[in-house]
């Protein structure tokens, strides 16, 4: 049974965290999610989502610099924030969104949350998700897991 301290499952919220984290990490080191996500590699993921909630209680720069230093990620050219010509979403945003998404890919594919993360990430509705001069982030988040499905943009 999962502990719930709110109005959500603690394991969703230790995915939301994860995801977020994932999504600060890119951001800063200027990388795809999908380079954060593979640069970390399942064994990281997995210590980020088993320990989230010791984790969101830390200072969310302290922790993704323990993991970049970790994982050796170097700096990229991927800077979707600076590109955003609108309104910037927030990396708990973004991390809410994936959270969504992820359960819903765990759940019809029947894998484990941290198969579906890394899965997630790297389909092609991680590209869109993160071009923050899309829409795609705003949308329905039914909408997005049949894109994700279906391996295109409906």
């Amino acid at each position: 049974m999962s502990r719930s301290n709110g109005r959500e499952a603690q394991k969703d919220n230790d995915l939301f965290f994860t995801c977020s984290l994932i999504d600060y990490i890119g951001r800063k080191t200027k990388n795809s999610r999908a380079d954060v996500v593979n640069a970390l590699g399942k064994e990281k993921i997995e210590k980020i989502y088993d320990l989230a909630d010791i984790y969101h209680s830390d200072n969310i720069e302290r922790v993704s610099q323990d993991f970049i230093n970790e994982a050796k990620i170097s700096q990229g050219s991927f800077d979707n924030v600076r590109a955003c010509r609108y309104a910037i979403p927030t990396y708990w945003d973004i991390g809410k969104v994936y959270k969504r998404l992820i359960k819903m890919a765990a759940a019809d594919e029947k894998i484990g949350i941290v198969d579906a993360l890394i899965k997630v990430y790297n389909s092609f509705i991680s590209k869109k998700i993160d071009d923050y001069n899309s829409s795609v982030y705003y949308e329905n988040p039914s909408y997005i897991f049949e894109c994700y499905k279906e391996n295109k943009m409906l």
